[in-house]
């Protein structure tokens, strides 16, 4: 196993040892500097090229073996393709299959010469981009495995991008790394086991942030229940670990202005409760926090890049658990709100926990606008599979904005309608809401159930049932927990708060 230990910046030039990635465009276009490199081989690329059938297509790949005498020990070309149609996304996946490939040859010391083609200008950002790629594809969650195999040894990757301007790659990357740390972070916490991670221990990895700057306050179930929250304490009084409403509070804007409100459901383990799940695939339920993992993450990135605006993550931890205290199939609880809520499911706990922490937002610090994220329903994943998250809303501005900023992040949106005919799905003669609608329209009728708790503030809902956790793996993510929602959130609040 090789880790990468280290990303330096320096000078285009060309490398003196080790192994060198260059950069090669349709038909082998390359920049002056890896046209240098390229020269030491015998016959030039072209000839290597033309045996191997490689012609710069966008993410193809030749690995050579340099000659004796030029100091290298590999020389990689990777394709990048027509460089005038490159996305910032393109580069952080160059970032992870350069680093892929880097791994599959077990490589300690590596240049990238990041160098377009003659005419192209590699930015700063791109070049970040690309070392976030790299960062997170060398991410592997690997901290319960007391033995190794002989070819799982530990080696450390240093690698080293060469680049035009290495001061500005140097800034941009500062700006990166804070995100990519947010996104590892949320992996971390989706991967635990529901044992070690509760939700008093997931509060106190919350609470670490204050590291960076970030307050936070910890509400425990006394606090809760002055708050009159039994929607959210309701789904937490079958398991004997407390529950927790972690608040985080990042100052970097103007003094007073309404801040932007994060809200993530954090059940650390659902087993259905009462409505018990089926024993296929529940262990994949310790990832049912995905929501709440995805708030730290971006509150970790937005503080660890100093951002300059408001911003409050504000999350639910409990777990879910069938017991004799267990709250049961026709109970009625009233929210902090006091809507009361029938009970007809109790594996529809997500939306009962994101009632009180919803509510309890929006009142208490007046938001300008407020998003949940939650790996609230199996429908999204009908509707979706793994590659897009459900957005809904009650603001065309907001939608708008997040739609921009997923396409952005390359984290996709597909927004899903929302409207009164809808809340006839979710009436019940016994209180004011039933807690689930029926078999049609699963997860637009979870989203009809929290827009009351919203109130009359621009408000999205993000379903990541589907993209959290158990997505297929990509360029970047070779994770069973992908840290999805993190970049979105932080590209939204970048592009739009600050």
């Amino acid at each position: 196993m090789t880790r990468l230990s280290k990303v330096s910046f320096s000078k285009l030039a060309a490398p003196g040892k080790g192994v060198s990635v260059v950069l090669a465009g349709t038909d082998l276009a390359l920049g002056p500097i890896a046209g240098e490199v390229a020269s030491k081989l015998e016959g030039g690329l072209e000839r290597a090229a033309g045996i191997a059938g490689f012609k710069g297509k966008k993410k193809s790949m030749m690995n050579l073996i340099a000659p004796g005498g030029t100091g290298l020990d590999r020389l990689i070309a990777f394709g990048i393709g027509g460089p005038d149609e490159l996305q910032l996304e393109d580069w952080r996946a160059f970032g992870g299959a350069v680093l892929a490939e880097l791994q599959k040859s077990k490589t300690e010391t590596a240049t990238v010469v990041l160098e377009g083609p003659a005419g192209y200008e590699i930015s700063a950002e791109a070049v970040a981009e690309f070392a976030m790629g790299a960062k997170l594809r060398a991410y592997v969650f690997d901290t319960y495995k007391s033995k190794k195999a002989e070819d799982e040894t530990e080696k450390d990757l240093s690698l080293t991008i060469a680049v035009a301007d290495p001061r500005a790659a140097k800034k941009a990357w500062g700006v990166a790394d804070a995100v990519a740390e947010g996104v590892i972070l949320a992996r971390d916490l989706v991967n635990e086991p529901p044992n070690v991670l509760g939700p008093v221990e997931f509060a106190d990895k919350a609470r670490e942030l204050e590291k960076l700057g970030v307050e936070v306050e910890i509400l425990g179930e006394k606090e809760m229940k002055k708050l009159k929250m039994a929607a959210l304490l309701g789904v937490a009084q079958g398991s004997t670990r407390p529950p927790r409403l972690a608040v985080m509070r990042w100052n970097g804007g103007k003094k007073n202005s309404a801040p932007v409100a994060l809200v993530g459901k954090g059940v650390v383990f659902d087993t259905g409760g009462i409505s018990i799940k089926p024993a296929a695939g529940m262990d994949e339920m310790k990832g049912d926090m995905g929501g709440a993992a995805a708030v730290v993450g971006a509150m970790r990135a937005i503080a660890g890049r100093n951002a300059k605006a408001n911003v409050i993550g504000v999350i639910g931890l409990v777990e879910n658990m069938p017991d004799g205290n267990a709250q049961r199939p026709g109970d009625i609880v009233t929210a902090m709100s006091g809507t009361t809520i029938e009970i007809l499911n109790t594996d529809a706990e997500g939306r009962l926990v994101l009632a009180d922490a919803l509510w309890y937002t929006q009142e208490k610090y007046k938001p300008a606008i407020m998003i949940d994220l939650a790996t609230l329903t199996g429908a999204v994943l009908v509707a979706l599979g793994n590659h897009n998250a459900g957005l809904f809303s009650n603001d065309e501005d907001l939608a708008g904005n997040l739609l921009a900023a997923a396409k952005a992040s390359g984290e996709p949106l597909w927004r899903l309608p929302l409207s009164k005919d809808y809340d006839k799905l979710i009436d019940t003669p016994n209180a004011d809401v039933k807690n689930v609608g029926g078999r049609w329209a699963g997860s637009i009728t979870a989203a009809q159930f929290l827009q009351r708790f919203a109130n009359d503030v621009p408000w999205a809902h993000l379903d990541i049932a589907g993209t959290a956790f158990g997505a297929p793996k990509d360029d970047i993510s070779q994770s069973w927990a992908s840290g999805y929602g993190v970049r979105l959130l932080n590209q939204l609040v970048a592009d739009h708060y600050e």
